[in-house]
């Protein structure tokens, strides 16, 4: 048995970790965002390899040494993705067999491994994503910034910016969020925010979820606003989920992850209470270890018994 290398690929960071042969991480890496419908296969590739490499140098061994590799990566529903970077994988780790999955499937795994559960992720984008006891599974959501991703950090600072944009136009009433949006992002002027919007969208509205959830805190209805609506979005996606595979009054873990949760007692306290009248006897909690270990784990089944095809789509 040799090494598990696990990714953990979405619109803003990737994390990375490498197991033993006995299952312990002994190595983590970071990189940039890997979503390549978002940031490019030129980017999402140089994400991986970063984040591999660090992974790599921490554990102190070889990279031939990697019989295992799973990539869980935002954007990895379309078969498109799932073959570029299969193919960038063997390419890298030629010695190793890899498949990559939606960034969903390892949280799940990372949260419940092989049994029942929903995950509900909210980071750059937003989905939920279950399996039932009878190993059914369903997703709901997870449509990109132009559809869906209701309640993530991208959705928040759009509507944040509107709201900024309906008061300049005498719409709506006096919000903080003017102020702090350009000193968080550190602009001079509305029409350089939108052109920076305009030119790179995700580099733009992610970065001011903190922004929103700091305005909530002193109680400016415009910002308390966004984060109602967005918490009642993410506990309806995961919801979806629940009633789709008949687990609604059923006893599962109802696991949280991504960088929207923890930040804001309003949006969590709300999730939380539209979850547990809808989910009586689900287990709400926080996923407690990276997704990425989750990948890294499905590597280490997937080294000891490689299926068929070296790639997986969902």
């Amino acid at each position: 048995m040799g090494y598990s290398l696990g990714f953990d690929g979405g619109g803003t960071k990737t994390d990375c970790v490498l197991l033993d042969p006995s299952g312990a991480v002994i190595g983590e890496g970071r990189g940039g965002p890997a979503n390549p419908l978002r940031c490019g296969y030129d980017v999402a590739f140089s994400s991986l390899r970063e984040a591999a490499a660090g992974a790599i140098a921490d554990a102190g061994i070889r990279s031939a040494e990697i019989t295992g590799i799973c990539a869980g990566i935002a954007g990895a529903g379309r078969i498109s993705v799932v073959r570029r970077i299969t193919e960038f994988l063997a390419q890298e780790f030629p010695d190793a067999t890899a498949q990559v999955v939606p960034d969903y499937e390892i949280a799940l795994e990372a949260a419940v491994g092989s049994g029942p559960g929903v995950v509900l992720i909210a980071g750059t984008g937003s989905v939920a994503y279950g399996r039932n006891a009878a190993g059914e599974t369903a997703r709901a959501g997870g449509y990109g910034p132009w559809i869906g991703d209701e309640g993530s950090a991208f959705e928040i600072g759009r509507r944040a910016v509107s709201a900024v944009a309906r008061f300049r136009d005498g719409d709506a009433q006096v919000t903080v969020l003017t102020e702090m949006i350009s000193a968080a992002l550190d602009c001079p002027d509305w029409d350089e925010l939108m052109l920076r919007t305009m030119k790179n969208p995700d580099d733009v509205f992610p970065k001011l979820f903190p922004v929103v959830a700091a305005a909530a805190n002193s109680q400016d209805s415009a910002a308390k606003e966004i984060l109602f609506a967005s918490a009642i979005g993410l506990a309806n996606l995961a919801m979806v989920v629940v009633r789709r595979l008949g687990m609604k009054g059923l006893r599962f873990p109802l696991v949280k992850c991504g960088g929207v949760f923890g930040h804001s007692r309003m949006l969590d306290t709300l999730v939380d209470s539209v979850l547990s009248s809808g989910a009586l006897r689900a287990k709400i909690s926080r996923l407690e270890i990276s997704p990425a270990i989750g990948a890294a784990r499905m590597a280490a089944r997937l080294s000891q018994s490689p299926p068929q095809a070296s790639s997986h789509g969902a």
